[in-house]
């Protein structure tokens, strides 16, 4: 096997004190930083590494195991380890939820998946009355039952995001908010028809690793953490309309946001 192209990985540095499989991670990491590997670009083999290296087959399973960990790279059966895409999904927060989107009857997602030229899909979808929890009852000024709208979030048929939705269910109850379709613009075109009109939203944004079930759900790699972003709608007369509690995958999405400068 000829041996890795010249300048494309490093050496290793004897005398320093840092593990050895560490120090290969390193020299990947940078390769990857600086472009040498790009997106998708398949890392040097098991072989490869262990060649240019000089170690044992473990330490390099050892430091490509690690950079799955960081999110770095993905592992994919009987090929290789690949440099994991970037996040294709921009979320511009203060123009995602812009009247002129729904007067277009799009969602949020739609109007996302539109500019990354992706297709996007909704399963999942389940409606019902519940109570809610003390936090979402709190958000939402203490009603004693919500309608909850889950759904999950695909593009290009990956799973990206899940959701739910709640509102008092005085307000969402026996109006198309109910049904799995609420029509063009989704459910905050339906609030505003019912007079409702929106005002703004605050956001509480966390990252976190996934749970066991979140992993399931939107069929995470290892090491991939998850964005958890809480969202509280609230109309012109300052009334908290809808809380949406959302878990996304960290490696779907960049968000972005501009903020005033006075």
């Amino acid at each position: 096997m000829p041996p890795l192209a010249s300048g494309l990985l490093g050496a290793l540095d004897p005398t320093s004190d840092r593990a050895v499989f560490r120090q290969i991670a390193d020299q990947l990491r940078e390769a990857i930083d600086k472009g040498r590997f790009r997106e998708g670009d398949k890392l040097p083999s098991e072989t490869e590494l262990v060649e240019h290296f000089g170690v044992s087959r473990m330490t390099v399973r050892n430091a490509l195991s690690l950079l799955q960990q960081e999110g770095l790279a993905v592992s994919e059966h009987g090929k290789g380890v690949y440099v994991r895409p970037r996040p294709p999904v921009r979320r511009l927060a203060s123009d995602r939820f812009a009247r002129r989107h729904r007067d277009q009857g799009k969602s949020a997602f739609t109007v996302e998946a539109e500019a990354a030229g992706s297709r996007p899909e909704v399963d999942g979808l389940e409606v019902k009355e519940e109570r809610p929890s003390p936090d979402i009852s709190a958000r939402l000024g203490s009603p004693r039952k919500v309608l909850a709208r889950r759904r999950r979030y695909l593009l290009d048929g990956r799973p990206v995001e899940f959701a739910t939705s709640y509102l008092p269910l005085d307000l969402a109850r026996n109006t198309p908010i109910a049904q799995p379709n609420p029509g063009p613009g989704g459910i905050y075109a339906r609030l505003e028809e019912m007079g409702h009109r929106l005002d703004h939203f605050d956001e509480e944004i966390r990252a976190r690793m996934p749970t066991p079930a979140e992993v399931r759900t939107l069929r995470l790699a290892s090491g991939v953490p998850v964005i958890h972003l809480v969202r509280t709608a609230y109309d012109v007369d300052g009334r908290a309309v809808e809380v949406c509690d959302t878990v996304m995958a960290a490696d779907a999405y960049v968000l972005a946001y501009q903020l005033p400068a006075t």
